[in-house]
């Protein structure tokens, strides 16, 4: 009874949180006269993925590296398939944007290297290095990137978003506040839910790659459905492709340098794979600027429910 209150109250904090972020990060665009793709591909992403740092890092330390590796590859599945798919049941779904292509192109670089590191398992400290310094590169990148696109005029985003703060103070409230909330709110749900899993006899990999991949990616989930909501696909499609790009750079990367990392044969062989599809998915779409409609959307999540259905 308790574990279900905990993630109730996870849930809620979760709404809050993600609209609380959205607009901060939209709010922050307009007053640095940034698109606000950048911010989704950058401040957004990394509040998001918060919530995959943290258990991750946990489950390292704690030695279950079944939940380290497959929250991070599962989580880069339902980013895709879920944080993509249930937001086209509001609007169409736009995977072109301006500024992504580069984005797109790390996302796919990023993702076959870690296949390749997971081959030759397990991750070791060399490989989280190699994964922290094309992180580096990727953010020096967005940096310079930020300073050429700085618009001459300051452009108004109050048209795609509604009740964005216009004072200084404000805005940094709604950033903190969702950045503070949204990993109080994915520990409260992955934690009752995790406790849910193991009482019913899961595996770690499977809770892994399943409730905790799922409970983590709630942040990207509400973050852009908050942001279809408010009609702000920039930000939607951004907080996407950089999640995928820090949950595998940072958190990944981060977390075998400080201790190396086992893979389970599973993902090898199958849960890698389905991820490198869900990333090839999202890159074709942009490439032939394919929007996903709500019929699109509805086979995103048959295929995630799929998915998750086989993982079990």
């Amino acid at each position: 009874m308790l574990s279900i209150v905990t993630l109730i109250a996870g849930l809620v904090v979760l709404v809050l949180a993600g609209d609380y972020l959205v607009r901060g990060a939209v709010a922050l665009a307009e007053k640095l006269s940034i698109d606000p793709l950048i911010i989704g591909l950058t401040i957004v992403a990394f509040g998001t993925s918060a919530p995959e740092l943290f258990v991750s890092f946990q489950a390292a330390l704690d030695g279950v590296s079944g939940i380290a590796v497959g929250n991070i590859i599962g989580s880069n599945i339902a980013n895709v398939l879920l944080v993509l798919g249930a937001p086209a049941l509001l609007m169409s779904v736009s995977c072109r944007e301006n500024g992504l292509g580069v984005s797109l192109v790390v996302m796919m670089v990023i993702t076959v290297t870690l296949m390749a590191m997971m081959w030759f398992e397990p991750l070791s400290r060399l490989d989280g290095v190699i994964l922290l310094l094309m992180l580096a590169g990727y953010l020096g990148w967005q940096i310079r990137a930020a300073r050429r696109h700085q618009m001459a005029s300051v452009p108004d985003y109050h048209d795609e978003v509604a009740d964005v703060p216009r004072e200084t103070w404000k805005t940094a409230a709604f950033l903190i506040g969702g950045l503070i909330g949204l990993p109080i709110g994915a520990w409260l749900t992955v934690e009752s839910a995790s406790h849910i899993a193991r009482m019913l006899g899961a595996s770690d990999t499977v809770i892994g790659l399943t409730i905790v991949a799922v409970g983590t990616s709630l942040p990207e989930l509400v973050t852009s459905m908050m942001a279809a909501w408010r009609k702000s696909g920039a930000v939607m499609i951004g907080n996407v492709v950089g999640s995928n790009i820090f949950n595998i750079g940072l958190i990944l990367g981060g977390t075998s340098v400080i201790l190396p990392l086992d893979v389970d044969a599973r993902i090898v062989s199958i849960d890698m794979w389905v991820m490198l599809a869900a990333a090839i998915l999202v890159v074709a779409l942009a490439h032939w600027n394919v929007p996903i409609k709500k019929l699109g959307g509805l086979a995103m999540l048959a295929a995630f429910s799929v998915y998750i259905f086989s993982v079990f």
